[in-house]
């Protein structure tokens, strides 16, 4: 069973990756698509679920809430009997991109400044409008 516990917890933290991916390189995609005009970033499920995601963030971390999938790995860690990330190699080196030695403080900051460039982004090129 710890097996088990251990091999859920590391497809946490790759779940984690893509969540942040999705955040991080979607916000990308739109800015490189602004430049190129491609017509696909203003796909109103893409924008509308990007800008969610980012939000969900900021407001976790405004209100001091730990992510729910952190607390998740933590809890499947803690049942697998380890704590430490030896000897999964995805897990660890996931775990590795994902999470930096900093304040909240600065995490806040982060995320809300992030979350203020989605915005941004989101209200000067939106997504199309559904045709009727």
């Amino acid at each position: 069973m710890p097996l088990l516990y251990r091999l859920t917890a590391d497809a946490v933290v790759i779940l984690h990756a893509g969540y942040v991916s999705y955040v991080l390189i979607g916000q990308l995609l739109i800015l490189v698509g602004i430049l190129c005009r491609w017509s696909w970033i203003r796909n109103p499920w893409f924008r509308w679920t990007h800008l969610a995601a980012i939000l969900i963030v900021v407001v976790e971390s405004l209100l001091e809430i730990t992510c729910p999938l952190t607390t998740l790995e933590q809890y499947l860690r803690r049942e697998s009997g380890t704590t430490a990330y030896q000897g999964d190699f995805v897990g660890n080196w996931v775990h590795e991109l994902l999470f930096f030695d900093f304040t909240p403080d600065v995490f806040t900051a982060i995320y809300t400044a992030f979350g203020l460039v989605v915005l941004a982004t989101f209200l000067l090129v939106p997504p199309r409008r559904r045709r009727t």
